[in-house]
């Protein structure tokens, strides 16, 4: 099988070279403005995608499509029998798409943004953007393989949930990362007092069990979720900390996503690295934006280092 992904692996790591970086990211966290920071990009490979952003969310989307671009060429080199590792990494960005929908179907069709084009590795979005009403969009998605998104205002973590299911089952490198963030649902709803939905339980529980739902204390839920679980919240002590644990889990991605990539052995596992890879960098060249656009600040990149 190895030999099948020799080419796929090459073009991977090739691909995963292909970052803004972690200073240049830095460098324009530290702009007093957007337009300057996005000028700190000019010469990364970021540049290209933010030219003629002119606000946080046009560069959101521009790196989502990067992304999504990447991800289409190295599906163009897998084995087939391969393509449903990068079609389920996609579907987080379907996921966005989706949640951006139900937004602009809930406040009217002039707050709809441009979605982020999936092409083949799309699982739904087909379908699901033709959607005219919020109540036709849930049952579109309920005919889909997301299945039932629960309540509205339960549809982000739902859909969340049910991506990371997805991955922790067709992505086996990724089953640590999808339930730390699944963790990171529960621990984010029961701090903000928003109890979970018995849809949302039930899409959690092959991820982190059901535990947790018995816990009245934020030590009682880290003892409730799985042991690996645990570690990723064990410096939050209320909503305020949340923040940290999420960056907490982007660096750990980050680390895992650069051994996969250094491995010898070519697979699915480089493939997978790679996009991991580039998924925290535009995440970083995002941060790095709206820290700009807010006065300059470089805390949130600095728990990813």
């Amino acid at each position: 099988m190895n030999a099948d992904w020799v080419a796929a692996s090459v073009r991977a790591r090739a691909m995963a070279r292909r970052r803004a970086g972690a200073g240049a990211c830095r460098r324009a966290a530290a702009a007093t403005d957007l337009p300057t920071a996005i000028s700190v990009f000019a010469q990364t490979p970021a540049g290209g995608r933010l030219s003629g952003c002119t606000t946080v969310a046009e560069a959101d989307r521009a790196g989502m499509a990067d992304l999504v671009w990447s991800m289409r060429v190295l599906a163009g080199w897998i084995p087939a029998r391969g393509t449903a590792v990068v079609r389920a990494l996609a579907a987080g960005v379907e996921r966005s798409n989706v949640v951006a929908l139900a937004a602009a179907l809930a406040t009217g069709p002039a707050t709809r943004e441009p979605e982020v084009e999936l092409g083949a590795l799309a699982t739904a979005w087909p379908r699901l953007r033709t959607a005219t009403s919020t109540a036709d969009l849930h049952a579109e998605l309920r005919r889909s393989p997301w299945g039932d998104p629960g309540e509205p205002a339960d549809l982000p973590d739902v859909l969340g949930a049910v991506w990371l299911r997805r991955l922790a089952g067709e992505v086996p490198a990724t089953r640590p990362w999808a339930r730390t963030a699944a963790g990171l649902i529960v621990a984010r709803r029961a701090l903000l007092g928003s109890g979970p939905s018995e849809r949302l339980v039930s899409v959690l529980r092959p991820l982190v069990g059901d535990g947790w739902q018995r816990a009245r204390s934020l030590d009682a839920l880290r003892d409730a979720l799985p042991r690996s679980v645990g570690p990723a919240l064990a410096d939050v002590t209320g909503p305020a900390d949340l923040w940290r644990a999420e960056a907490g889990l982007r660096a750990r991605i980050q680390a895992d996503a650069f051994t996969m990539l250094r491995r010898a052995t070519p697979g699915p596992d480089v493939v997978v690295g790679a996009i991991a890879v580039l998924a925290i960098d535009a995440w970083r060249v995002r941060a790095a934006l709206a820290a700009a656009a807010a006065g300059g600040t470089s805390e949130v990149l600095d728990a990813v280092a």
